[in-house]
């Protein structure tokens, strides 16, 4: 049985800055601080795989793509982006169990040949409520459709899910706790929602299941980004 992770392991830094030089000034200030550094598709469009590899000099990378496409395509962007072996990657569950089937297949199989990255699947996008999925002709709750997305991907061979902090518990309890939750939408005590509509702090993120945290402007518009970080780890840990 692996050792639970530590308040550190947990907490994923979304470097959402519009240029490498922020972007590894960010890394540099964070490191020893934070357990995954996410880059996501506004500075992997802009920089490439080689600034992937820069950012892991200084921790761990979460790959936040979201691939969502027919299943042969996303299986050939996914070989071409497994030399990076970064930590984890992510597609869009809606695309469908084809898709993250071909995906897993590919993962599954760059792990046999000993690499450590880990598929993940978005469920529901944190920035999505009741109102919006209506809008798009889902008649589901959000909770409901991410459990539903979550259950699928397990089938499908994925290691977890990128859902809402508030789905975390709901889908620990259907998939069990091998299956991950990487949760976004994380605002500490006192923070504004900004663009998020399914939000909680990081204490009630971990109370509630979820595996790793996702903090952005909380920490990367911090006047001081360590001490913000350090705050959220201490909060973390008193969990």
């Amino acid at each position: 049985m692996s050792l639970p992770l530590t308040p550190l392991e947990r907490l994923v830094v979304a470097m959402d800055v519009p240029t490498r030089a922020e972007a590894l000034a960010l890394a540099r200030t964070l490191k020893g601080r934070v357990g995954m550094l996410k880059v996501g598709l506004e500075l992997f469009c802009a920089e490439g795989p080689e600034f992937v590899k820069e950012v892991q000099a200084y921790a761990p990378v979460f790959l936040d793509l979201k691939l969502h496409d027919i299943p042969n395509t996303v299986a050939r962007a996914l070989e071409a982006l497994m030399p990076l072996d970064v930590s984890l990657i992510n597609i869009h569950a809606q695309g469908g169990p084809a898709m993250m089937e071909a995906a897993s297949a590919v993962v599954r199989a760059h792990r046999s040949r000993g690499g450590r990255t880990q598929l993940l699947a978005v469920t529901v996008l944190t920035s999505l409520d009741r109102e919006a999925l209506a809008r798009m002709g889902h008649t589901a709750e959000p909770g409901e459709m991410a459990l539903h997305l979550a259950r699928l991907a397990q089938s499908c061979g994925l290691d977890g899910v990128v859902c809402s902090p508030q789905e975390a518990g709901s889908v620990r309890d259907a998939c069990g706790e091998g299956f991950h939750r990487l949760t976004p939408g994380i605002r500490p005590q006192g923070s504004a929602a900004q663009d998020q509509a399914r939000i909680l702090t990081p204490a009630q993120a971990i109370r509630g299941g979820s595996t790793w945290l996702v903090v952005g402007r909380p920490i990367t518009q911090a006047p001081d980004p360590a001490a913000a970080a350090e705050t959220i780890l201490a909060e973390m840990a008193q969990a």
